[in-house]
């Protein structure tokens, strides 16, 4: 379960390093601050809907700046699918 977290966290890192370098810091920090507050989640169907709540609001940010989210964060939402499958 862990696991699955600690893969999106460090998916999440890559798609903020897409970013404007203006924007970086702030997004880098935002992902952070979420991951941590909710490593001591315990049901695997929260941990999936986070997941999946991580890649949807990844790949808002990553359009809201004109990168092609679907190209970008494919990894993403193969660490997200592969979590909610199991």
């Amino acid at each position: 379960m862990a696991n699955a977290g600690l893969r999106a966290y460090r998916e999440v890192l890559r798609l903020v390093r897409r970013l404007p370098a203006d924007a970086r810091p702030y997004y880098a920090k935002y992902a952070r601050e979420n991951f941590v507050n909710y490593r001591h989640l315990s049901a695997d169907d929260d941990l999936a809907a986070l997941l999946r709540r991580a890649h949807a609001h990844s790949a808002w940010v990553l359009s809201k700046y004109s990168i092609d989210a679907a190209e970008a964060a494919g990894r993403l939402k193969d660490v997200c699918e592969q979590r909610g499958a199991e």
